[in-house]
């Protein structure tokens, strides 16, 4: 009995394989356009492999073990033959490893090399997630006939460049990742990465932060200085921005997503613009944050379902285009499209004492708190990626006790609300210093009291010193707040360190030495109507509730 087969099964709810005798070919040489040559293994049935459907997974993480296993073994038990590759610089691979920049040219050189090998059939699928998503969209403009289907999961076409954003830098993410990936050909690269997570958080603590890459690992991290010393829309990131392709896609595909996934709104403005360009193309977001195991068993399902089928000449399963996992109400629903029909954009404001309504707000003075950069407003759940901490929905009871922080709820809700689309906020907001963030929650207040965060979003200011109208983009969402819960909206200056501290000075984010602290204002007045704006449909209460 092949344990871990089982144990693969079991883990991402997956029926049963159609074999489990399986043989790996390990370190085919896969040559590149430049003379570089990468390391890839086969995976395929002991009896037949040759000639089934190819899934290529491309993958900077490694090829052996715990990694390659749960992503190369299920799908070699269900249908094909899998060649898991190395990316550039890792694993055996040829290098160095330069994140991002070469997975165009290195993928369409693995994809010509597949076509041209004896084993190969007639077809092929991309599949995977995150990086190894990214590595899908980098080629996926010209690919050749004989890919019949992608499957990219959890990711996007730009990937890492929403952190990097002037006016929301989110530090956790890349540094942790950078963290990892400088030590993960170490041995039990995992166990130290687990071990070393609170030295990783420490570090981000680090002023300047371009010493912080020395706190976390002891040396400097090419990666971790050019996220420090490049914005999103430096020329610096151009290779490795694959947004402007993502229209010229004829390739059908499977986008699957997570509600709390670092990478959601790239990744549902992916298939917005498939969706609008008439492509084939299908979404699923459930209620995951990056790592969730859930992810893994629906992709596994829509590698079967939707790439297997197409690469075998047939068309998969007739489905709603868009499939979403409507939290709250906790079932999952079918839709046509992205945002779904039907979801006007409602105004809930701020208003004096702390509550929140669709009424304009009466003449009030605005609130106030003080932000300390060297006690900064943590980040609590939601959306997060790294060792030893808590994403998704929590409670946020100590969070919302904080003193730099404002709470605004409504009554109790006598119909049920569905909120599903973009959520965004218009706070009018001053501060005493030039540099602020707003940070803006939403949360679900159930029958007990208990909040917990739906969404969230933060923006930087310039020019806070003066009365400005802070538009924050949230994380989309799919959420029923129910008859009897309450909806609920903080305010706050920061959720370090998902996204960095505002130092207060204005200094550049790689060099800032300097800590000010702040007092903030929040406006909700008829001339300043503070809200956020929900894509709202109201449901009648269910009987009995």
């Amino acid at each position: 009995m092949n344990l871990s087969s089982h144990l693969v099964q079991r883990m991402l709810h997956l029926g049963p394989p159609l074999t489990r005798d399986l043989s790996v070919t390990h370190d085919l040489r896969v040559p590149m356009r430049d003379g570089a040559v990468l390391l890839a293994d086969r995976w395929a049935p002991k009896s037949g492999g040759a000639g089934l459907p190819t899934a290529l997974i491309r993958v900077p993480y490694g090829r052996a073990g715990a990694t390659a296993g749960p992503m190369a073994r299920p799908l070699a038990e269900r249908g094909f033959q899998v060649l898991i590759q190395s990316t550039r610089g890792t694993f055996g691979s040829d290098g160095p490893f330069d994140p991002l920049r070469r997975e165009r040219e290195d993928g369409l050189d693995t994809v010509e090399w597949v076509l041209k090998q004896a084993w190969f059939g007639e077809s092929m699928i991309l599949w995977g997630a995150s990086y190894l998503g990214f590595v899908q969209w980098a080629i996926a403009d010209s690919l050749p006939p004989q890919v019949k289907a992608m499957i990219p999961v959890v990711t996007e076409s730009a990937l890492t460049l929403d952190f990097l954003r002037a006016d929301a830098f989110s530090l956790e993410t890349p540094f942790g990742w950078a963290v990892q990936v400088a030590g993960q050909e170490r041995p039990f690269a995992m166990p130290r990465a687990m071990l070393g997570a609170k030295k990783v958080q420490r570090a981000l603590h680090t002023l300047p932060l371009n010493q912080a890459d020395l706190a976390a690992i002891g040396h400097r991290d090419d990666y971790i200085q050019n996220i420090l010393d490049h914005d999103s829309e430096a020329p610096f990131w151009k290779a490795l921005d694959h947004r402007d392709r993502v229209t010229d896609v004829e390739v059908p595909v499977s986008s699957v997503a997570g509600w709390h996934d670092i990478f959601l709104p790239g990744q549902l403005r992916d298939f917005r613009v498939l969706q609008e360009a008439g492509r084939t193309a299908r979404l699923t977001v459930g209620p995951w944050a990056h790592t969730s195991l859930g992810v893994g068993g629906v992709a596994f399902a829509e590698a079967v379902g939707f790439g297997l089928a197409l690469a075998r000449g047939e068309q998969p399963a007739e489905r709603a285009p868009v499939r979403l996992f409507v939290m709250g109400e906790e079932k999952w629903r079918d839709f046509s499209s992205w945002p779904p029909p039907g979801y006007e954009p409602r105004r809930f404001h701020l208003q004096p004492r702390g509550t929140l309504s669709p009424s304009v707000p009466e003449a009030a003075p605005p609130d106030r708190y003080r932000y300390d950069p060297a006690d900064p407003t943590p980040a609590v759940g939601g959306v997060r990626m790294a060792f030893g901490v808590k994403n998704g929905r929590v409670d946020n009871k100590d969070l919302e006790a904080r003193r730099d922080v404002l709470t605004y709820t409504t009554a109790l809700l006598d119909e049920d609300v569905e909120v599903i689309g973009d959520v965004s906020a218009e706070i009018f907001f001053r501060s005493s210093l030039p540099y602020a963030d707003v940070f803006v929650r939403l949360c679900d207040v159930d029958a007990e009291g208990r909040s917990t965060n739906v969404c969230d979003g933060l923006t930087s200011l310039t020019d806070a010193d003066r009365t400005t109208r802070a538009n924050v983009q949230l994380w989309p969402t799919a959420y029923r707040f129910k008859a009897g819960h309450r909806i609920r909206v903080q305010i706050s200056s920061g959720a370090f360190p998902r996204y960095n501290r505002n130092p207060g000075t204005g200094e550049p984010r790689a060099t800032a030495t300097g800590l000010r602290g702040a007092e903030q204002q929040v406006f909700h007045d008829p001339d300043h109507p503070s809200a956020i704006v929900l894509p709202v449909r109201q449901v009648p209460a269910a009987r009995g509730t």
